[in-house]
């Protein structure tokens, strides 16, 4: 019997978060929206991870405005985001005061599908979400961050999607955020969670190893239900694996996706003007990067680390610093590396190789990993070095967010007058140091993206190319007409295609 693999394409979010440093803006998104809407894709992965922080701070944009505008504008799709659990979109634990405020905001605001991970797999730090998702009438689709270690294989990632599924996950992602599934591991997994799950399994990958493709395939083989892909003008490198490779790949199976081919490439053309006007935010990684295999970098990573060496001028540093990241993740405990753990881990690992001397100088978001404030690390943490880090202070064993007093009362007192809408207040609680500037320029009108960028959206939407191939204004020159609009904004609104 046919099975159809369903397709989440993340063009909108991982895509430009892994190869343009999460500066796509949402004037960039608009005039596409309605094609991808008549895709049939399972999901449009759109918000969530670094695009809500990288929206305030580098593109003048509300991230709330976004998800509004994007919701409007593909009203078919199911809309997804990334929840870091306890950590929200941010990098450290929250209230679960702010926890429960963002959560129902973002569902109020459209967000169909919450897909909810833990950097260190505690559940502990996804029930809080999870039960709020849940109580909202949204999809939970709980999440393993895959890795290897000695401690990791493929019976605890079985045993945790067991827990994760009788705490109410609706599905199960299995997250391999660096690259390093390989095809015949994959279906092993798979075949494993099929077994033993009714859930829906979905599969997210990136192309870094260069194994993406040949995973997703197994995968599909072993019976998972959904795979995460990007538009081909956005894949590769440290992005996912083409769309229209898999869905080539699957004609005339069993599994044939049955989306069109003609469609997906129109929309490839207009990503691939749009991703000239953000050249200069490209990774700088180009091809398949062999390190992950050998070092479990995820691409991300991988370019802080290069840019923290830069700023140090120590780039000749560089192949030090990738093998001092191993033995500094086996002392922490063999934390997967996704954010935060991978900034905690290759932040500490570079100071550990520039400085000349192992932990002579510790930050205090490693101090608070080895006090537990990030949760528990599935591995016991090296005695020696946490003696070194906080001497004889004992670490906590409780869920960390139990220790933290309500956030959403102080933000909203500390924010006064400046908060429009409780969003605001949300904003700022999560990101203080970044939405108070942000929404003081915004109340004295310099940013008013959102209606300038719906007005122009559809204006031009039915004279883009990617409608039917001719006769339409070409990409290039609509952009053009974009940054027009652009200057008749007040100063200081940068859109995102400067």
């Amino acid at each position: 019997m046919a099975k159809p693999l369903a397709i989440t394409d993340t063009v909108l979010r991982d895509a430009h978060q892994s190869l343009l440093a999460t500066r796509m803006g949402t004037e960039a998104m608009l005039p596409i929206a309605a094609e991808l809407d008549k895709v049939g894709f399972h999901s449009l992965e759109m918000w969530g991870g670094a695009t809500f922080d990288s929206a305030m701070r580098f593109l003048g944009e509300d991230p709330w405005e976004r998800l509004r505008m994007l919701r409007h504008a593909i009203p078919h799709t199911k809309l997804q985001m990334l929840l870091r659990g306890q950590n929200v979109v941010g990098y450290k634990h929250y209230p679960d005061d702010v926890v429960e405020a963002f959560i129902v905001e973002a569902a109020r605001g459209g967000i169909d599908i919450f897909r909810i991970f833990d950097a260190l797999n505690d559940v502990r730090n996804m029930q809080m979400a999870m039960e709020i998702v849940k109580r909202e009438g949204k999809h939970v689709q709980a999440t393993i961050s895959y890795t290897l270690s000695p401690v990791h294989n493929n019976e605890t990632f079985v045993a945790l999607a067991e827990q994760l599924a009788d705490l109410g996950a609706d599905s199960i992602c299995i997250k391999d955020m660096a690259g390093l599934l390989k095809p015949y591991a994959t279906y092993e997994l798979v075949s494993a969670m099929k077994k033993r799950l009714s859930l829906p399994i979905q599969l997210h990958t990136h192309y870094t190893s260069g194994m993406a493709s040949m995973v997703l395939l197994k995968g599909a083989e072993a019976g998972v239900d959904v795979v995460d892909t990007a538009i081909s003008s956005m894949a590769l490198m440290t992005s996912q694996a083409p769309t229209e490779s898999i869905v080539s790949m699957l004609q005339e199976t069993d599994r044939a996706t049955g989306l069109d081919l003609a469609r997906l490439a129109a929309i490839a053309r207009y990503f691939g003007e749009i991703r000239k006007r953000y050249r200069r935010f490209e990774s700088g990684i180009a091809g398949v990067d062999v390190n992950v295999l050998e070092f479990q970098i995820p691409g991300g990573m991988l370019s802080n680390l290069v840019s923290q060496l830069r700023e140090q001028n120590a780039e000749d540093r560089y192949m030090e610093v990738l093998e001092e990241v191993p033995r500094v993740r086996k002392e922490m405990g063999y934390p997967p590396l996704v954010t935060p753990s991978s900034q905690i881990v290759g932040t500490q690992a570079t100071l550990n190789v520039v400085l000349g001397e192992r932990y002579k100088v510790v930050p205090e978001e490693v101090r608070n990993y080895f006090r537990g404030y990030y949760g528990r690390p599935p591995a016991p943490i090296d005695e020696t070095i946490r003696r070194k880090v906080i001497g004889d202070e004992q670490p906590i064993d409780c869920r960390p967010a139990d220790m933290l007093p309500p956030g959403m009362p102080k933000a909203r007192a500390e924010l006064g007058d400046l908060a429009r809408s409780e969003r605001d207040v949300i904003s700022y609680a999560l990101f203080p140091q970044v939405a108070r500037p942000f929404l003081e320029r915004m109340s004295r009108g310099v940013e008013r993206m959102e209606v300038i960028a719906a007005a122009v959206a559809a204006k031009l939407l039915k004279n883009y190319e990617y409608a039917n191939g001719n006769g339409g204004t070409p990409v290039a020159t609509a952009v053009s007409s974009w940054k027009l609009a652009a200057r008749r904004e007040p100063a200081g609104t940068t859109w995102g295609l400067e």
